[in-house]
Order: C-alpha cells, then sequence, then structure tokens
C-alpha cells in the first residue's frame, strides 16, 4: 500500500493550477461564484507559495460544500426536492 505522506510528497513536484473555472463573477459574501476565492486570492494567486495555494484551495472546497449544503436546505425547505432517478430499464410508476 502507499503512504499518504509519500503520495503527498509527490504532489510537490507538480505546479499547483488555479481553481479557476472561467465564471468570474462576484457572489453576495465577495467570493468568485465558480472557484469560491476570495478577491485577493484570486488577485495573488501567482505570487503566493504552494502551502498557501493549498489552504486556498482546501477554503475554497469547503466554501463550496456550504454554498451547496445551503441551496439544498433551501430547495427541501421550498419542496423542491429532486426528482427521483429511476432504474435505466424499469419504468416510473
Amino acid at each position: 500500500m502507499t503512504d499518504p505522506k509519500t503520495h503527498a510528497q509527490q504532489l510537490e513536484f507538480f505546479e499547483i493550477p488555479s481553481p479557476c473555472v472561467g465564471v468570474c463573477e462576484s457572489g453576495p459574501r465577495g467570493f468568485c461564484k465558480g472557484c469560491f476565492r476570495s478577491r485577493d486570492e484570486r488577485l495573488y494567486w501567482l505570487k503566493v507559495d504552494d502551502a498557501t495555494k493549498r489552504k486556498i484551495i482546501s477554503a475554497c472546497v469547503r466554501r463550496k460544500k456550504n454554498v451547496s449544503a445551503k441551496k439544498r436546505k433551501a430547495q427541501v425547505e421550498q419542496g423542491e426536492e429532486r426528482e427521483q432517478q429511476y432504474p435505466l430499464f424499469d419504468s416510473p410508476p
């Protein structure tokens, strides 16, 4: 089996790409609606070190999960639950 520390060390050889997905629109709290970075995180991305980039990406993942959870909660409260997905070969009831 592979050791997680060894795997993390191997990743340090590669450049950390920008999490930008090309949406580039600020939300109500100032975070990008596409990559969930703050204005400063976007502005200084090319100037920060790899450790800081990893922290930014982790923060973006947390922010995205929070936004998704709030959207799901709002949909459930409004009775807009997702349509049930049916098996491929069965007809819906």
